[in-house]
């Protein structure tokens, strides 16, 4: 018999929330700079040279990865090593802009998969700023009291809808599939837990960086009548436009957390940035004036992972040992929309 939760919160009283456990999965298949070269014109000096990647998990046609089935692993990861069961989670938050389905969201495939009862199931896509935004979603619910352990999953797998030809390959060499999961609790008394959560958006900039396709603004008989339109269905960036406003963005938004909890940069024992491109991570680093064992980079290994990019990354500091509890972490994000945002906590 599905479990049924049955728990009353007080919503009268603010709490702490902390996040207790996180979680990773990625694709067993890698694709190196090199594998890129024998179906399309680049090279790995010219993809390290502007964005620091070296190799990228992306799924096999037929291997049973779905962005759902990722984040699914991912979050069983998450729970295990917050040290509960799936039958203490209250609630999900699913951020992925490659869903499974148009509709609905993948929040309710995990509850399903992990057979949760009928907790709720929040979805969002806020694409590269997608685990901040989730967790921010998390903290509230659970500073209210409205929910005790909130599960945040992010996932994407994005392979599939890459142009993987010459002319896309400004976009193709950079994006990997992967999931990343961290477990929101109500933290115990004394700790600092998530200290604070910024988030922001600028709309007039939101065809600098987007994939048009499957929206309502192209109709059916549009497709009938063309087809599939690969301008539409492919994604589409403009790469030094993106580049300028991420490092000015990224350091506000840092800034703001910092100025909020009226800390320093040096305060910081780690600063995981999105994995978008290490020469932003670089940048943002050597303006804030951090040592390299101040900043958790693994874009290398993956590339950018969109959503799950700052979850996988914080799962692998603290499975390597980067980061342990007791850290002061500053995770922040800049991407489509354009959104971007920071969240400042005490592991």
């Amino acid at each position: 018999m599905a479990h049924t939760h049955n728990k009353s919160f007080n919503t009268e009283q603010m709490h702490r929330a902390r996040i207790t456990g996180v979680g990773h999965y990625v694709p067993e298949n890698i694709v190196t700079n090199d594998d890129l070269s024998t179906f399309m014109d680049t090279n790995d000096e010219w993809i390290r040279e502007r964005t620091g990647i070296e190799e990228r998990r992306w799924v096999k046609e037929g291997d049973g990865n779905t962005a759902a089935t990722m984040g699914i692993k991912a979050a069983t990861m998450a729970i295990k090593n917050a040290g509960l069961t799936k039958d203490d989670i209250d609630h999900i938050v699913f951020a992925t802009i490659s869903p499974d389905y148009y509709f609905p969201g993948c929040g309710v495939q995990v509850q399903e998969a992990m057979e949760m009862g009928t907790i709720g199931a929040t979805d969002i896509r806020n694409a590269c700023s997608g685990f901040i935004y989730a967790t921010s979603i998390a903290n509230a619910f659970v500073q209210t009291g409205m929910y005790e352990n909130v599960l945040v999953v992010a996932a994407e797998l994005q392979s599939p809808f890459l142009d993987k030809t010459t002319r896309g390959r400004g976009l193709s060499v950079i994006f990997g599939d992967g999931a990343g999961a961290a477990v929101v609790s109500r933290a115990p008394e004394g700790h600092k837990g998530i200290m604070s959560c910024h988030m922001h958006s600028e709309g007039k900039h939101k065809e600098e960086l987007t994939m048009k396709g499957f929206g309502t603004q192209h109709w059916l008989d549009e497709y009938d009548e063309k087809g599939i339109i690969p301008e539409i269905h492919f994604p589409q960036m403009n790469g030094n436009f993106v580049f300028k406003h991420a490092v000015v963005r990224f350091g506000e938004v840092i800034g703001e957390a910092l100025k909020t909890n009226r800390m320093m940069p040096d305060q910081i024992d780690c600063l995981i940035p999105h994995q978008a491109n290490l020469r932003i991570a670089q940048f943002i680093q050597k303006r804030m004036g951090l040592r390299d064992d101040q900043v958790f980079n693994n874009i290398q290994k993956y590339g950018n992972t969109t959503a799950a990019s700052i979850a996988i990354a914080l799962s692998e500091a603290v499975q390597t040992g980067a980061v342990k509890e007791g850290d002061t972490i500053c995770l922040a994000a800049f991407g489509a929309g354009f959104t971007w945002g920071s969240v400042l906590m005490e592991l």
